[in-house]
């Protein structure tokens, strides 16, 4: 077997490893869900019930609530693994610490963001968006929110060690998510308007690659100064 399927088998084993555990801790998995319905609902009375104003509102309300509800699993990326002492044994295992980082980063996308995008089409019944916006709504959450979970792996990384670190958490990731917020709720609005809407695509999408290179090795690196 060469070295890129070792790795790659690897990959796969903590990826297997990961979503098993994740699957036991339901809870963590609807929570997110629950928040981004609860955001959602309190736009929607806190605006009024007027469908075009609903509509207007609809990417910026649905970008905000699942961008805001996969902050709140951000801590759970290492905490348990932290908690039982298995990220100790990650860091002095013989496997590349930045490829099991990567397995545990897709993850986390899989089944805290993952789900989030799947309702996307019922969060856009309850808001009237438009049947015409939603193609560019669900391409600019499938390209976008893989960032969420790659940028706060890194930021969850350099706060592993800290107790009750949600809000320093939240501070430090916030700022960082802004961009994202910006080009992906940009381009539904674009397409809303009858602009070019493809380029913030591509910002984002060149964002993504540069995130899957570099995120994971940087939060391995961020993790070996936490721990040590």
């Amino acid at each position: 077997m060469s070295m890129n399927q070792k790795l790659l088998a690897l990959f796969a084993a903590q990826c297997r490893r990961d979503f098993r555990l994740s699957l036991r801790r339901r809870g963590d998995i609807a929570q997110p869900i629950l928040f981004a319905i609860m955001v959602i609902t309190l736009f929607t009375i806190a605006t009024s019930a007027e469908p075009r104003k609903l509509a207007e509102l609809a990417p910026g309300i649905i970008w905000v609530a699942i961008l805001l509800s996969g902050l709140l699993s951000l801590d759970s990326i290492y905490r348990s693994d932290f908690d039982d002492g298995s990220l100790e044994q990650m860091l002095m295992s013989p496997a590349p610490l930045a490829l099991l980082i990567g397995a545990r980063i897709l993850v986390h996308w899989l089944s805290s963001v993952m789900p989030l995008v799947i309702l996307t089409p019922l969060f856009a019944q309850m808001l009237f968006l438009p049947a015409d916006l939603l193609a560019p709504l669900m391409l600019s959450l499938l390209i976008g929110t893989p960032l969420i979970s790659l940028v706060g792996a890194v930021i969850a990384a350099l706060t592993v060690g800290i107790r009750h670190s949600g809000m320093l958490l939240a501070l430090l990731a916030l700022p960082l998510y802004v961009p994202i917020l910006v080009f992906g709720a940009g381009a539904v609005v674009a397409a809303s308007q009858g602009l070019a809407w493809l380029g913030a695509i591509s910002l984002l999408g060149a964002g993504l690659v540069i995130a899957i290179v570099l995120a994971p090795i940087a939060a391995a690196a961020a993790i070996k100064v936490s721990l040590t």
